[in-house]
């Protein structure tokens, strides 16, 4: 029973050492001589497993770097002409997709899912106002709306940010939309 409370007190000093400010060191028969300084100390974390910088995603990407990487040879010879979200396929269970995607990839700066949607699995694809041409992938050419997540795989936090920088994109007048003409019955306001 001595010997278990000594090892807690002994446990106890090493991880809190107040002699490190005071001027005078409590009087302490042999439990200095167990603790480690602690530079020698070892921290023992859980969370330090293999790092695997293929699915780290905690490095950010300037949009810069993002608009020249779509007008690059990689970029043509991993997507061609098409849009990045044509050749991405959803993973579900039975016949019938869920009706909403996953709410992200990217969990902990890690992907933690075997199949990311196309914004996640691709590093170099950032969503921002100024990378246009990412943008124009994602509205529809023929009504100017913005594809639905159902049709593009994007998971639920990139397609709030695809919204948001096309958004900003329009406030900048990076890209362009046709406002609706609207006709007026003008002798509601005038007198004749």
């Amino acid at each position: 029973m001595a010997l278990l409370f000594y090892s807690r007190l002994v446990a106890n000093y090493c991880k809190f050492r107040p002699e490190k400010d005071l001027f005078i060191r409590p009087l302490t028969v042999g439990v200095p001589s167990f603790c480690k300084p602690e530079s020698e100390v070892e921290v023992k974390d859980d969370n330090n497993k293999k790092h695997d910088p293929s699915i780290d995603s905690t490095t950010v990407v300037p949009a810069e770097t993002s608009i020249r990487y779509l007008r690059s040879e990689a970029y043509k010879e991993t997507y061609g002409n098409e849009p990045v979200w044509i050749q991405y396929r959803r993973n579900h269970k039975g016949a019938f997709p869920p009706l909403k995607t996953r709410k992200t990839c990217i969990r902990g700066g890690i992907i933690s899912t075997g199949n990311p949607c196309p914004i996640c699995r691709d590093e170099y694809l950032v969503l921002h106002h100024e990378n246009v041409d990412l943008l124009n992938q994602f509205i529809s050419p023929h009504t100017g709306e913005v594809f639905s997540y159902s049709k593009t795989g994007l998971c639920q936090r990139r397609h709030l940010e695809l919204l948001v920088a096309i958004e900003k994109a329009k406030d900048y007048g990076f890209i362009t939309f046709d406002v609706p003409f609207r006709e007026y019955d003008y002798s509601l306001y005038y007198k004749l």
